[in-house]
Parts: structure tokens; C-alpha cells; sequence
């Protein structure tokens, strides 16, 4: 056959339901090849957000996403996605074009070394050369994509080798139990836990990525040991949780690390290196215990006196089965500074102001979204405000990305995950600079007919960078933008435009846009002018005096 038409039954045999991305005319015979696919083809307006939507499938299933791409301009365009997804542990491949490349008739025309671009970028990265090796390439970027730790892999595919015809058979995917921790490492993680007089339990982004969600909350229900999160890590236990302690959306100084200050253990399961603990440790102290897939990379603060390795969901399921709640646990301290965060955390949630007021925002979304909805956050000083005043109840139904932090992702992830969960609520919040990085990729919302909110937090301005500018002394400078009228843009791309006028129509407008099929894009003017007094004065103020 073609070696295009096989290039796609290896895709169709590693699972592939979507591939997306904008094909050029070196894609054109795997285009044609995908016309009688199993697998859809998601156009794209922009292969960044092509690559964004193709990692948040990643990320959402553990199955690697596709996207695709020409040579040249269009693949560099994939760079930031690239960078997003390996950064980010999102399973993902990408397949761009090339000129022939055994003989060329045009010079230099496009011709970007895309495979020695990709190669700081992802797991792998090769140009296929001859139509045999499209199963062993495909099988071999696939297994490194999704084997932990998961990010980016990429193939490029020249239109000569994409012509060719070959008898080269198939690969089928293999399977696989990844690996149990040792039984004397399980042992003394009991010991070490059983010996602490205050424990506490830190889940990272990786307790995200492999459903770790019930393995954990048994072990929470039995040992009673209290836990917090990173940001990649919200949403693996119920927030409602009577011992969840917060999310570390500030680096230092907030309620969240007198606790922390309190424990003389940590229990870190699914730490990943993208996003540094929120604690240091010097010297000995805290003691750690690192539950993860893969040993713990050291560095000056983080070097855990303990490794479980293997799989992190039986890892949990054999320390719970073996450990036996202690008396000698205290949790006193714990327990009293997150009553003064929770006390915090309500502060601000009625507020009547207009522009709306970030904790007004964050609490009436929160009302709105049902309990496996999924918020989708661009990057921007909002992500804080969310990070630490929106409980998650479900794994994954908090998305933002605390690795690369780029802008420009929240629209394309929304699309992404709508398109895995067409059954559930998904809202994109965006701030406006990040939302126009990505705005075309409405129309793709619109001619996909997904149902889908998109929020523009507006604000004229790179508000993160203005909190950072202010609390570090600069002058108010160099940041401040004009904006279109959103309504009409939307409207423009044949969604629905709404701008919200008073604090209290937010909640209701939200509400019907959700019973109203379609896209919905709401323009949310926000107050940011309290950014610098709360999250960098008042919090530290506030949790040093508990």
C-alpha cells in the first residue's frame, strides 16, 4: 500500500480518534488517506492551538494526541505546543511535512531543520526515510509519549516517502503492567509514616495523570492524614474534604505553609520536577516519602530520605492495607490554621463591586459548574485567584498549566476537552491578552457546534505582569493594551456575545448560556486593584500572626 494510507493504519492501530492541525501540500497524500479513516480530522486555524488541543487530549486520556502540520513556518508554529506538552507531562505527537528528500527541485524554499529544532523539545524526533520504517517509527514515538514521565514526540513525514508503496506490516500496540513498588520500600514508608508525629500528604501533577483518585482518598479515609496540592495536583481528592489544607498557588508565605511548617513528615505522591514543592527542605528535615513512577531527580531542595516506585495507585493501595492509624498524630496546629484559611477564603465571594471582584468571580463560577465540569485556565494572574479559591471535586477538572504557564492554551484546551467530554460543562477562562492569542480558534468551536463558555476576564492589560511590576517597585509602565468589542468578535464568528454590566448579573448569565446551545463568549470586566494587597501583603501579614 501507499505509505501514507499505513501511516494512518498505524495511527488507527494505536487508537487515534483525532488528529489535529492545518495539512500543507507536502500533507496532502496523508490527507487523502485520511479521507477514509476511522480517525477525524480537526481543523485547525492555527497549529499552536492545534498542538494545545492535541496535548489536553493527551492529558485527559493518557493516550497520545496528534497533531499535524506542513514543513517550514508551519512547523515551527508547534514549538510552543511542543514545549507545552513535554513540559506539562501531556502525551502528544506531531506529524509535519518536508520537501523530498531525495531529491529537491526547489532549493532551500521552507526548508527548516524541524527535526534538530524538536530535539530539546521532546522524547524523540526523527524524519522517516523509507516507507518500511513507518510501523517501528510510529509504534516506538507512541511508546514514549505515554510511558511516564509522558510528553511530546515527533515525526516527519516527506511527501516522497509518503508516496511510496511498501508491504511493511503492521506493529499492534504491546501491552504492559508498569512495575509494583518493592515490598521493603512499602514497608518502610509504614514505618516512617506510622513513627511521624504530624504527617501530611502532598499530591503533585502526577497523581493527576494516572488516576490515582481512589487508591488516595482510601488511604486519606483511613489514615485521617491531612493533605494539600500544587496546582497541577487539584482535583485528585474531593476539595470538600474536611482535611484538604489548600492549594499552593503562592510560592511562600501563605496559611497554607504555616501548616506545612507544622509537619515532620511529607508524603509527596506524584511530585513532578515542573513544579517545585512547596517546601524546602534543609538538611533532614521535613522527612520525605517520594510515591511516584520514577526516582526523585535531586536538587538543594528536594532530596526525599525515601523512594516508592512503581505504580502510584498500588504503591498507596499496599501502604494503606499495612498501616495503622496513630494516636500520637497530632493534627491540632493543622487543623487550626485551615480554619483560618477557609475563614480567608470567604472573604470577598459576595462582593457587590463592579468590575467584578476576582473572588466574586471565582465563587460564582464555582456555583455554576457542576460537579465533573471542567474549567480550562488560560495563563494570568487569575490562575492564582483559581488555583487557591476554587475547590476541584473531580481529577482533571481543573486545567491550567503551572509547567510552561504559556498564554494562549485556554481556548484551544476548552475545544480539546469538549471534544473528549461532549456530555459535560466546559468553561474557558482566558484573560484578554491570552484569548487573542488564540481568538481565531472560535471559529473552529463554531463549525465543530460545540457547546462551550469562553470568559474574557478584561482588564486592558498583561494584568500578571503588572501585579509582578508593582509589587517589585517599577513605575505603572509598558503595559496597557486596547481590546475589540468582544461581543461583536463573537458574533462576528457566528457565536453568542454577552457583556456583563453588574456584579450580580454574572451568575445568571452564566446559567443560560449553559441551557442555551452553542458557543457563548461573556466579556467579564475584573477588578485586579487589590492583587498586590492581598496576595502579596495581606496573606503573609494575616498567616504569620496565626
Amino acid at each position: 500500500m501507499k505509505a501514507a494510507v499505513l501511516f494512518v493504519k498505524a495511527l488507527e492501530a494505536e487508537g487515534v480518534e483525532y488528529i489535529f492541525g492545518i495539512p500543507g501540500e507536502e500533507n496532502l497524500d496523508l490527507l487523502d488517506a485520511l479521507k477514509d479513516s476511522s480517525i477525524k480530522l480537526i481543523l485547525t486555524r492555527h497549529e499552536q492551538a492545534a498542538g494545545f488541543m492535541a496535548a489536553t487530549y493527551g492529558r485527559l486520556t493518557g493516550k497520545a494526541g496528534v497533531c499535524l502540520s506542513t514543513l517550514g513556518p508551519g512547523a515551527t508554529n508547534l514549538v510552543t505546543a511542543a514545549a507545552y506538552a513535554q513540559l506539562g507531562a501531556m502525551p502528544m505527537l506531531m506529524v509535519t511535512g518536508q520537501k523530498p528528500v531525495r531529491s529537491s527541485k526547489q532549493g532551500h524554499f521552507q526548508i527548516v531543520d524541524i527535526v534538530d529544532m524538536m530535539h530539546p523539545l521532546t522524547k524523540t524526533t526523527h524524519q522517516i526515510v523509507s516507507a518500511r520504517n513507518i510501523p517501528t517509527r510510529v509504534r516506538e514515538a507512541f511508546r514514549q509519549a505515554e510511558n511516564e514521565r509522558p510528553g511530546a514526540t515527533h515525526l516527519e513525514l516527506p511527501e516522497d516517502i509518503a508516496r511510496e508503496h511498501t508491504d511493511a506490516p503492521l506493529i499492534r500496540k504491546s501491552l504492559f503492567r508498569r512495575p509494583d513498588a518493592d515490598v521493603i520500600s512499602v514497608k518502610m514508608a509504614v514505618e516512617m509514616i506510622e513513627d511521624a508525629s504530624c504527617p501530611l500528604i502532598l499530591v503533585g501533577a502526577g497523581g493527576n495523570r494516572k488516576r490515582t483518585s481512589k487508591s488516595l482518598t482510601k488511604f486519606i479515609e483511613k489514615t485521617g492524614i491531612p493533605f494539600f496540592t500544587t496546582q497541577m495536583g487539584k482535583g485528585v481528592i474531593d476539595e470538600r474534604d474536611p482535611r484538604f489544607l489548600g492549594c499552593a498557588a503562592l510560592s511562600a508565605e501563605d496559611f497554607l505553609h504555616r501548616a506545612i511548617d507544622v509537619a515532620d513528615l511529607i508524603i509527596n505522591v506524584g511530585h513532578d520536577v515542573v513544579e517545585k514543592p512547596p517546601f524546602f527542605m534543609k538538611g533532614d528535615k521535613p522527612s520525605v516519602i517520594h510515591i511516584n513512577y520514577l526516582t526523585a531527580a535531586v536538587d538543594p531542595v528536594y532530596h526525599p530520605q525515601l523512594g516508592v516506585i512503581g505504580d502510584i495507585a498500588n504503591s498507596l493501595a499496599r501502604i494503606a492495607n499495612q498501616i495503622e492509624p496513630k494516636s500520637s498524630w497530632d493534627f491540632a496546629r493543622v487543623m487550626e490554621v485551615k480554619a483560618h484559611l477557609d475563614n480567608h477564603l470567604l472573604e470577598g465571594v459576595d462582593d457587590p463591586r463592579f468590575p467584578v471582584y476576582p473572588q466574586r468571580l471565582v465563587a460564582d463560577i464555582r456555583k455554576v459548574m457542576p460537579e465533573d465540569g471542567i474549567i480550562t485556565l488560560d495563563n494570568g494572574v487569575y490562575k492564582i485567584w483559581f488555583s487557591r479559591n476554587y475547590p476541584a471535586y473531580q481529577s482533571n477538572t481543573v486545567l491550567l498549566d503551572n509547567a510552561l504557564a504559556t498564554m494562549g492554551a485556554g481556548l484551544p484546551s476548552a475545544i480539546a476537552a469538549k471534544t473528549v467530554y461532549p456530555e459535560r460543562k466546559v468553561m474557558a477562562i482566558c484573560g484578554d491578552g491570552g484569548f487573542m492569542m488564540n481568538s481565531q480558534e472560535l471559529e473552529t468551536a463554531v463549525r465543530l457546534k460545540l457547546d462551550l463558555i469562553i470568559l474574557i476576564l478584561r482588564d486592558d492589560a498583561y494584568g500578571m505582569i503588572k501585579w509582578k511590576q508593582r509589587n517589585m517597585g517599577f513605575d505603572d509602565f509598558g503595559l496597557d493594551y486596547g481590546n475589540p468589542d468582544f461581543v461583536l468578535y463573537a458574533r462576528s464568528y457566528g457565536a453568542h456575545g454577552h457583556r456583563i454590566e453588574c456584579a450580580d448579573c454574572l451568575l445568571q448569565v452564566i446559567t443560560k448560556c449553559f441551557e442555551t446551545p452553542g458557543v457563548h463568549l461573556i466579556e467579564v470586566p475584573i477588578d485586579y486593584s487589590e492583587n498586590d494587597r492581598i496576595l502579596n501583603h495581606e496573606i503573609k501579614e494575616r498567616s504569620h500572626l496565626i
